[in-house]
This record gives C-alpha cells, structure tokens and sequence, in this order.
C-alpha cells in the first residue's frame, strides 16, 4: 500500500471503489504503464459497471474514449472498440483481475469475487455514514461554503403545499453538501414586507381579533386575509392598505408593532412544522430585513446611470442588448417604496459581503425564472462578478394533491394526511409488529412516501401527485424502502452484531448477492453526480434498485451493509429511516 500512499487521499483511507481501481488497474493489470497515464488520471475514466438483473455484468469498465486524444476517425464507434479490443489483449489476467473482455468502446474487468465482497463489505462497515463520500472521485473537489435559500414562505399565511416542494429539496442540496465537507448556510428568506402586509393591516383593523390571534394565529390571519382581499377592489381599501404599508416603511410605531406580531406568530408556528419535516436553518432572513438596504441599491443603480424613470414616475433597469427598453425590470414604484426585486438585490449584496460565499442557491419555484434572470443580469450590471457563483434551482409544481375532504391547500392537512392514512395501513398489514410509537413512525414513513414520489423525476418538472401510489406497501415508493430498513434491522438485531471476520465470503457468489455488491461498489458515482447536477433522482433510483437486489436468504454481512448504505441515502434525502414497521 506504501508505494501509492501519496495518490490516495488520507494515505490509503479512501473508498473500496478507489482502493479496487489502484490495486487492480495500476499494481496489477498495468493499466497505467500500458497507457502511458498517471493512475490519478485514470480515475475519471474508469466506472462501476451498473446492475443488470437480466445478464451478468464486469465489476469496472474504461472508456476508451476518455483516454484518447485522437480526434480522427478512430474515435468513431468501430474505431473504438478496435482500440478497445487491443487495449484488453495487452492487459493480463491474475489473482485479482478474474476476466478482461472489450465492449462497445470500453475494456471490462471483472474482478475476483471473494476479493470484491471482501473489499466491499469492509469497506462499507469500516465507513458507516461516510461511505461514498470519502471517495477519490471528490479528491480534485474544493470545500466550499455555500449560502442556501429554500422554503421562504410568506408570513402571515399557513404554510401552502406549494413551500413543500422548495422546503425538501433546499433541505436535500443542504445535506449532500455537508456530507460532502463543505460549509453550508440553510437561509430562510421569509416573505415578511411588501404591499400586501398593507392590505392585511387594513383587513386585521376592520376585522382582526386579538384573542383569536394569539390561540390560532395564521388560521386566523389567513380569514381576515380571505375578508379583506374581497373588499380589495374598493379604491378606498387600496389607499388605506398604501398608507399602512407606508407607515410600515416609515416605521410608524404602531403599525410596526401589529406587523412583528404577525411575524412572531408565523416564525413560531412554522418551526413546528420543520421540526415534522426534520428541517432545520442556520438563519432566519426577510424582505424586512432589507427595506434601508434596498434604498441604498436604488441610490448604486442612479449613481452607475443604470435607474431611469417612467412617466408614472415608476424606477425600472434597462435590461435589453441593443438599451431599447425591449427588456427592462421595475425595481420602484411611483411613490419611491421597494418592490420585491429591489429587496432581493440588497439581501444578495448583503450575504455576500456577510459570508464571503463560493456559492448562492436559492431553491425557488421554476414560475420565478423571470425574476432570478432579471436579479442576476441587474447584479451584473452593477459590477459585482461573483454573481456568476449564484444559482437558481427551480422546481416544478405538484399536480392532484387532494384529501378526502378534497383540494389540500396547507401543507399540515397533507401531513396529517398521509400520517393518518399510514396508522390505517400499518393497523390492517399482518405483517405489521407492535411498535413503541406507532404515531410517529407512521409520520417518518408517510414523510419518506412524499418525499420519494416527488423525488424520482427531474425537479424541473411538474409531477402528478398520487395517494394511493404513494402509499403502496410494495414497488418504488418510499414505504418500501423504509419497509426494507426496518427488516434489515430486524435480522441485524436477530443474529446479533456478527463481525466480517466470523463470515465467510466464499458464500456470497450468488448472482443476486454479486449484483448487490457491485451496487454498493456505485454509491460514490451516484452521490458524485448528484452532487454536480443538484437532482435527487440519481440517489432515489440507487437506493430503489439497491433494495429490489437484496437476496433471499441474505447473509448477515451483507444485510449490514445494505442497511447501512440505505440508511446514509435516505438521511441525504431527508427521510429518518426507522427501525420498526
């Protein structure tokens, strides 16, 4: 192992994949030599073969086409695999390489199998919650600190469906980056300023009270805020609900003091909710937060000639190419207040300057675009370079969400839902054992089941959201991964915690118990591309294959692993695995 210490990080500590690649690539086969390419070079070019149920698969394969620098026609597909098959006949077979074969365009190695479970199973029980992510493929990957805005829901509003989607996926990017070592900021940016806290200041005046505020908060608000909004299109609503949101900006005491109440009760009552979700932040921002800063940003934007003003007196950026106003943003309105672009702007220069971050994400609704495309070309054209650092990650919306009471309109409602329809299930399964805490498995079961539905497709895209699919006992749903768990845990507690070395892997050459040790051997790939493209989908669909593998009867060690590896996906994607079903 001394002799290439220096290439795997932590001296020979990285994961079973990179151990297999250098001990069976460069000290064995000569792969390296042949190619005339350092090891560290290959790494990027060699991959996990993915499971096949239908045939049986190499453990490792090269891509010709990543070790080449040809550019003629050789690179073409029978070009290739000719390189491929003459690259396979120059590489020798031993203890340790069982079989060298060339494919379409890339050589296959299949390795020796005592030697794989071994070097698997260790490795993924030595590891525990780090497997994967010590890998050599995050080796060339900087640690660096990312500032994450998602859920940001508008306070004074009962927490709506459609903050669930932004509120797990932030949670998910927030996690995969800290398993991953780097420093992450999780922002919740509320929606606490703005016109329409104008409104609901009118609309509590007229029909507020304060007895009903203090047992049922936003229940209550989001009634005075049903009352008002009818009597929206009374001009004399409109100027009262100007002169509040006025005031507020003029920090009118009184008006100030109604508002942070609003606040106060919505922050409170949505930390309840989170701690459902097992969600958590590090800061609590706000539009509010920004109302002096956003005068400061109109002051930049007049001083670098960027603000130019309407006839209504309104303030807009000219955002068009060829500065014909064909494009433009509105960033004041005609009596000099805010708007909300313009507070975005302040909180984006603001973190900036505050946490010096690699990256800003903000996991926000894909019906937002428009507005993130005009935030980050006016940050632009203010100067600021690091805008290129900001992401949007959009979302797309969830489609036939209803109760048996019919359309959902609160994320509590679907909560309570899905765990009320869980209780039900687990009550008539015959399968189902006596558990501790029944209520609260059947909330982390039903969180896994939304949770995975929304996962499995791209999160651009909307999804028809479906109970009953959902809610299935068995295929790909989030019940049966947690199912699979908690069966896994079962046995492990039935046999006792036996060590590796009281297990003989020669047992484990079973197709099935093969095919479960090569998936393993991928979870480093699947969280490496998660982490480049932000989707879940990739370790959903890993974790779903990996428990539709599991052999019957499986052997003890193998059942560890799984369970282990199961439970650091799932944790990623926001799901605590439990232990009784």
């Amino acid at each position: 192992m001394r002799e290439f210490s220096g290439i795997l990080r932590g001296g020979g500590e990285a994961l079973s994949k990179a151990l297999l690649i250098f001990l069976v690539f460069v000290l064995r086969c000569g792969l390296s030599k042949v190619l005339d390419l350092p090891p560290e070079n290959l790494i990027k070019s060699i991959s996990a073969v993915p499971v096949s149920k239908k045939r049986r698969v190499a453990d490792f394969q090269l891509s010709i086409a990543s070790v080449t620098e040809d550019s003629s026609s050789d690179c073409l597909a029978p070009g290739l695999h000719l390189q491929a098959q003459k690259l396979a006949e120059r590489l020798k077979c031993d203890a340790v390489v069982s079989e060298i074969s060339a494919g379409p365009g890339t050589v296959n190695f299949t390795i020796n199998r005592e030697l794989l479970a071994k070097t698997v199973l260790q490795q993924v029980l030595k590891d525990g919650s780090e497997y994967g992510v010590k890998s050599e493929l995050f080796s060339t990957v900087p640690k660096q600190k990312a500032v994450i805005e998602f859920s940001s829901p508008n306070i004074a509003k009962k927490f709506h469906i459609g903050h669930l989607r932004s509120t797990i996926v932030g949670n998910f990017i927030a996690n995969l980056k800290v398993a991953l070592g780097h420093e992450v900021i999780r922002m919740n940016y509320l929606g606490d300023w703005g016109m329409q806290f104008g409104l609901l200041g009118v609309g509590f005046q007229l029909f507020g009270n304060k007895e009903k505020l203090k047992t049922s908060p936003l229940q209550h608000l989001f009634e005075v805020y049903v009352q008002i909004n009818k009597a929206a299109e009374d001009e004399n609503t409109k100027k009262l609900a100007k002169d509040f949101f006025r005031k507020l900006e003029e920090h009118d005491e009184q008006t100030l003091s109604l508002w942070k109440q609003f606040r106060d009760f919505s922050i409170d009552e949505y930390i309840r909710i989170y701690k459902r979700l097992g969600v958590h932040f590090d800061e609590y921002s706000g539009e509010s937060f920004y109302q002096e800063k956003s005068k400061e940003v109109l002051k930049m934007l007049e001083n670098k000639g960027l603000l130019q003003k309407t006839i209504k007196g309104t303030g807009i950026v000219d955002l068009s190419e060829k500065k014909d106003l064909s494009s433009f943003s509105t960033v004041m309105r005609s009596d000099g207040t805010s708007l909300y672009i313009t507070r975005d702007l302040a909180a984006a220069i603001d973190r900036m300057n505050k946490h010096n971050c690699d990256s800003m994400i903000y996991v926000v609704s894909k019906s937002q675009s428009n507005h993130f495309q005009h935030l980050f070309q006016i940050l632009k054209l203010m100067g600021y370079d690091w805008v290129e650092r900001c992401q949007h990650v959009s979302f797309g919306l969830v489609q036939g969400m209803k109760t048996r009471r019919g359309e959902v309109i609160f994320l509590e409602d679907v909560l309570n839902e899905v765990r009320s329809r869980m209780l039900q299930n687990m009550a008539s399964a015959k399968t189902t054992k006596e558990i501790e805490d029944p209520m609260e498995t059947a909330e982390k079961v039903g969180l896994a089941a939304l949770i995975i539905q929304d996962f499995q497709g791209l999160l651009s895209s909307d999804y028809q959201f479906s109970w009953d699919r959902a809610l299935q006992s068995r295929g790909d749903t989030g019940v049966f991964l947690q199912y699979t768990h908690a069966r896994l845990h079962s046995l492990e507690q039935m046999h006792g915690n036996e060590q590796l070395t009281h297990i003989n892997v020669a047992c484990l050459q079973e197709p099935d118990a093969i095919s479960v040790l090569q998936h393993l051997l991928r979870y480093d790939e699947v969280l490496y591309r998660s982490s480049q493209d932000l989707q879940p989908k990739h370790i959903v669909s890993y974790l779903l294959t990996l428990r539709t593998g599991l052999p019957e009867p499986a052997r003890l060690c193998l059942f560890q692993a799984a369970r282990s590896v199961l439970a650091n996906g799932m944790k990623l994607l926001g799901i605590t695995p439990v232990t009784q079903m």
